[in-house]
């Protein structure tokens, strides 16, 4: 348990109708009884909201009127007493709490370091702190689902399954090393590990084969919209946004550089970036913007690339197919309201077994299909967040496939007839490497570093 009290401000600063000032320690109800006219925290029952004001001690003037919730350990979130002092949402009102609450005695809170410390105090493990910052960080209900699930323990809960499994396999296994006379008994520990590694390394593989989807739910897709100019690439993300967050004309080159926004589609979040018409051009701003579109049709996940229904296929256009080639990308022949002039068969034997859909994004027609396309490219069928554990944490898939390329070492050894003291090195491994994700086995350093990611006042 810790012996300091720390505090930091845990609403977004600016104007709004209330702003949070949390503490969390030994002294965090002292502290704020100092300041508090009205009931006697102290004495209060836990999990109450207390009316008064905050007064500053040493000119005795009423510096907010407030609301105080107390909550004392252990159960509480941190396991220590909190005290969450509710405030106007003024930046001067919930500034000056905070710098009274400092000059009490309470240390400025480090980012994460409410969460740290549930970590540390054993509220939650370290996949349960990081689901927290996925939570805040969702962009869509999806995520939110996934995060939600991990925030309750659902990867907590299979991770320590698979390491308490590999733990008694590895039990046994020393258990024939300490008493080597029984003939029968090596033969039944190489069967045990040989049937126990694969089942872990089956249930790893399970995870990693969904783990794609999990994180392009946390992190989204980075999509770049491609095309020539004035094909309606603008108004494609105006149509998917539903804001006019692009400027939208007949003049060809309108945008001269790149526009991001996430969007929702049918759950899945993708990273939207409008870019500049890719063409030849002497326009010295308008050719910066192209390379920078050319920079991010490469690290791009899914390519939208646009068409134009009313015109034929150009050099440029098939220039376009070639340089998205190898790419995922779903092809959109826009303005349909205009009579037809492009190639439609050309485009569909170009495209290959990329989609093709058509639409006319001034009636929003055919919006409906790409979203299905869009959703079908990375997922079959709907995405399922209801009984099935995702994997959404880059940390957490990279450690699942140091775990599983240790397990096949050590079902390598078996089927090679290796000692089973030399196997157990590869089996312990992997246990070690699964704790990293609960946090059994990170280092300090790891520690500080995840949390340091984290928001002030979480």
């Amino acid at each position: 348990m810790t012996t300091d009290t720390i505090t930091a401000i845990s609403t977004p600063i600016g104007e709004g109708a209330i702003a949070i000032v949390r503490l969390s320690g030994p002294e965090a109800i002292t502290i704020t009884n100092e300041l508090f006219t009205g009931k006697d925290l102290r004495e209060i029952a836990t999990h109450t909201i207390n009316y008064g004001r905050i007064v500053d001690p040493d000119t005795r003037d009423i510096v907010d009127e407030v609301m105080v919730s107390v909550m004392r350990a252990p159960k509480t979130f941190t396991r220590e007493d909190i005290v969450e002092i509710n405030c106007h949402g003024g930046m001067v009102a919930v500034n000056k709490v905070l710098d009274i609450i400092l000059s009490k005695g309470a240390r400025l809170a480090e980012p994460g370091e409410f969460t740290k410390r549930a970590f540390l105090n054993g509220r939650i493990d370290l996949s349960q702190a990081e689901a927290v910052m996925d939570l805040i960080r969702a962009k869509t209900d999806k995520a939110m689902s996934v995060a939600v699930k991990q925030m309750d323990g659902r990867l907590s809960k299979l991770i320590t399954e698979l390491r308490q499994e590999l733990l008694e396999t590895v039990a046994h296994v020393e258990v024939n090393i300490d008493y080597p006379e029984y003939d029968d008994v090596e033969e039944m520990s190489h069967e045990m590990m040989r049937t126990n590694s694969r089942e872990v390394h089956k249930r790893i593989n399970e995870l990693l084969e969904v783990a794609n989807q999990g994180k392009i739910l946390r992190e989204g897709i980075a999509t770049a919209i491609i095309g020539r100019p004035n094909v309606g690439k603008s108004s494609l993300m105006n149509t998917l946004v539903q804001e006019n967050k692009a400027i939208v004309t007949d003049v060809p080159g309108t945008t001269r550089d790149i526009i991001e926004e996430y969007v929702n589609v049918r759950g899945v979040p993708l990273r939207l970036v409008d870019t500049a018409g890719i063409r030849e051009t002497e326009d010295i701003v308008e050719k910066i913007g192209v390379e920078r579109s050319r920079q991010v049709l490469q690290e791009s996940d899914l390519i939208l690339f646009v068409l134009n229904f009313n015109e034929e296929l150009t050099e440029e256009d098939m220039k376009l197919f070639e340089t998205v080639q190898g790419l995922d990308y779903i092809v959109i022949v826009n303005k349909t309201d205009l009579e037809q002039k492009v190639d439609l068969e050309k485009v569909k034997e170009l495209a290959g077994d990329r989609p093709v859909i058509t639409t006319s994004l001034v009636v929003e027609e055919g919006v409906d299909k790409l979203e299905k396309a869009i959703a079908s490219t990375f997922f079959e069928g709907e995405i399922d967040t209801g009984d099935m554990t995702y994997v959404s944490n880059i940390r957490h898939i990279q450690l699942l496939k140091q775990a599983k390329q240790a397990l096949e070492d050590a079902m390598e050894g078996i089927e090679l007839g290796m000692p089973l003291d030399i196997v157990q090195i590869d089996v312990t491994r992997t246990w070690e490497i699964l704790g990293e994700i609960v946090g059994d086995t990170a280092s300090d350093s790891l520690i500080d570093q995840l949390f340091s990611q984290f928001c002030l006042g979480k």
